[in-house]
């Protein structure tokens, strides 16, 4: 085992005790939490590395480094995560490996991914992301709806074409009401998961939390977990 994998092993080791600590505390079963690694800046060679460790659920959130990757990576048993903000000039490319786009947050953005996954053949999951820092009718700081669009932004994916309406996803707000209390943050984002439900059962995917806070989102209830330093190591800076 090369130093790198054995690196990448022990991280996910001590996330995994993380997980199923969270999971028992919170009296759940560690198979309702799924982790998600996010691989940004990171090489092709880790996630082939993560592959063969188990992995199977890996995330990006720039094109220009995921395009490549998945490339590089097609031969692999994964399914890969868009969890960026999205511009509707990359959603061609994005279409073409992401198996799961989280970051769905406008109508325009829905029907130019609707018009790619029929074009491409595929069906896209899409997690509409929340933004629990947004005013009514606004957008958060890293993107996102605000709570009162959901509903009208889940219509949309559920009649798109090509898409599935999976559930809902959030960061944890840096600003705001829940600026430094994440656990607060994801059992609002429950609450709004348990509404969503209501009228589309079948979307609940509930992805929320990362390296520093996945364990208030186990307790929350959260269904997928997006662990990216805890497990690949702190990212060099750029520049």
């Amino acid at each position: 085992m090369t130093d790198r994998k054995g690196e990448l092993a022990a991280n996910l080791a001590r996330v995994e005790d993380r997980i199923a600590a969270a999971c028992a505390a919170s009296g759940r079963k560690r198979e309702e939490v799924t982790l998600i690694v996010v691989t940004k800046t990171y090489p092709a060679s880790d996630v082939r590395m993560l592959s063969e460790l188990g992995v199977r659920d890996v995330a990006e959130n720039k094109d220009q480094d995921a395009a490549p990757k998945a490339a590089e990576c097609a031969d692999l048993p994964l399914t890969w995560h868009f969890v960026g903000q999205l511009q509707t000039n990359k959603v061609r490319s994005v279409a073409g490996y992401a198996d799961m786009v989280q970051s769905v947050d406008r109508a325009r953005l829905v029907t130019a991914l609707s018009k790619e996954a029929e074009r491409q053949e595929r069906e896209l999951g899409c997690l509409i992301q929340v933004a629990l820092d947004a005013n009514e009718g606004g957008r958060g700081e890293r993107g996102g709806v605000a709570p009162d669009g959901i509903e009208e932004l889940g219509e949309l994916v559920a009649g798109a074409p090509g898409l599935r309406l999976a559930g809902l996803m959030t960061v944890a707000p840096l600003t705001g009401v829940y600026a430094g209390r994440e656990l607060a943050a994801f059992e609002r984002l429950m609450d709004l998961s348990t509404d969503l439900r209501r009228a589309h059962p079948a979307a609940n995917m509930v992805s929320a939390g990362m390296s520093a806070d996945l364990e208030q989102a186990v307790a929350a209830g959260a269904t997928h977990v997006r662990v990216g330093t805890a497990v690949l190591g702190v990212r060099a800076r750029l520049g």
